[in-house]
């Protein structure tokens, strides 16, 4: 019955807006600066894109594990914040960055002391190896900077402050690529460094990020503005609960990242002209996927503040409108990318082969996206707000590494073929997905207060 009582509930789209369109922004910004960064990167060849693609796996692994470290304390913030808990929230910051810093540390310690040896996990081409961990020892040293942004910008989100962490962004990457540009060219009286200069512009900017987003946290007196006493009086059930809920978020990005790794192997030992299409490929996706990661942000903020409130039933009726929100935009974005991806990979030049494999690749991503979207919006916004973290886990990881990765390795190392086939036969591993999800969001399980008693 609530979700019926949805169609004109004014309160559910100004919130959704208010929360969503200022996180769409930030990541809209986010992934089309990144796209800019590949595009300038794609000017000296493969070899640089492929060492860059390469080298930021391990950014990608860093950065999944601070998204599962602040997606598990958003789940506790936004009750805590639903219900008025101000003291509670500042606690949660404080284990969010104690593991977020000693996490991006040991990152950071891998990518600055052996990044040959990681990359060569994924490539055993020597140029590709030599100029990427070149890329990633500079790189590596602004993990810690990043993490500590990120928890801020999380718990923040979780109190509908969500304009500070946007502006802030936009900002240090504004200033990212105007610096890579000068770098990586020569211009403006800067040297030419190319992939060097991608890497130095890209610690200053997260530097800076770091710094704006604490002077405007303390400036302003925000919820986050947490004095270091408040985040480190913890009381152990507020642990053991934390611990309970929280550790099958963090284990699901760890597990889900390798398997995303993997995919990114497999797609190397095909050879590096696949490499660079599925890196160029994936970043049109992340553009394309931003108003659906904003929306699932939203819908994870909102039911966690009903069901912090004591609301299940409208926490319920919101999930539900969500997904339908979610699959109904995936598919028109799908669609766009469809007919737009010819043209937009005139911009790269790279190799006839690659661009053909990126144009295949391109036709699988935009056929699935509905698929990749309406995952994201179960598992992250619906699933992990209830606190129902050990099902989110199961479901995230398990099509994965018993369907996805086995396809992958079948297509690319049985029956040798082109990369978009590969990355096709890898699509069971979504819609298996789907299907699980699905059926755990239609029954209700998921909906707990995470925060009762505390």
């Amino acid at each position: 019955m609530g979700d019926r009582r949805l169609g004109g509930d004014t309160t559910f789209y100004s919130t959704m807006l208010r929360l969503a369109v200022p996180m769409a922004m930030q990541q809209l910004v986010m992934n089309l600066l990144n796209a800019v960064d590949v595009l300038m990167v794609g000017q000296l060849g493969d070899t640089a894109v492929a060492a860059v693609g390469l080298a930021n796996q391990v950014w990608f692994l860093m950065s999944l594990f601070l998204f599962g470290v602040g997606s598990g304390s958003v789940i506790f913030s936004a009750q805590f914040w639903g219900r008025g808990d101000l003291a509670n929230l500042r606690r949660m910051l404080g284990l969010a960055l104690l593991l977020g810093v000693t996490g991006s540390a040991l990152f950071t310690l891998t990518a600055v002391l052996m990044p040959e040896t990681v990359l060569r996990l994924y490539s055993a081409d020597p140029a590709v190896v030599a100029l990427g961990s070149r890329y990633l020892r500079i790189v590596g040293l602004c993990y810690v900077p990043t993490a500590i942004t990120a928890m801020y910008g999380m718990i923040l989100r979780s109190t509908r402050s969500v304009k500070i962490p946007m502006a802030v962004s936009i900002a240090a990457l504004s200033v990212k690529t105007v610096l890579a540009y000068g770098l990586i060219f020569g211009l403006a009286g800067l040297p030419a460094l190319g992939v060097i200069g991608a890497a130095i512009a890209t610690c200053v900017a997260r530097a800076l990020e770091c710094t704006a987003m604490l002077a405007l946290t303390y400036g302003r007196n925000l919820p986050a503005a947490a004095r270091p006493r408040e985040m480190l009086t913890i009381n152990r059930d507020l642990l053991a609960r934390f611990a309970r809920t929280s550790l099958p978020v963090v284990l699901g990005e760890i597990l889900w990242s390798f398997g995303i790794t993997t995919y990114s192997a497999v797609y190397a030992h095909i050879g590096t002209g696949s490499v660079a299409a599925v890196s160029i490929a994936s970043t049109i996706e992340n553009v394309a996927v931003v108003p659906f990661i904003a929306l699932a942000n939203a819908c994870a903020i909102i039911l966690g503040n009903q069901m912090g409130g004591g609301d299940t039933a409208t926490a319920a009726g919101y999930a539900r409108r969500f997904l339908r929100l979610t699959i109904g935009g995936a598919l028109a974005v799908g669609l766009l990318i469809f007919a737009s991806s010819g043209p937009i990979l005139t911009y790269y030049r790279i190799s006839a082969a690659a661009q053909q494999d990126a144009r295949g690749v391109l036709i699988v991503i935009s056929a699935a996206l509905w698929l990749k979207a309406a995952n994201m919006m179960m598992i992250v916004g619906i699933l992990r707000s209830g606190g129902d973290t050990r099902f989110a886990l199961f479901a995230d990881t398990a099509p994965l590494w018993f369907i996805g990765v086995p396809m992958a390795l079948l297509g690319a190392f049985v029956l040798h073929l082109p990369v978009y086939f590969v990355v096709l036969m890898v699509m069971a591993d979504e819609a298996t997905k789907f299907a699980i999800s699905l059926w755990r969001v239609l029954s209700g399980r998921w909906i707990n207060s995470v925060v009762q008693m505390i």
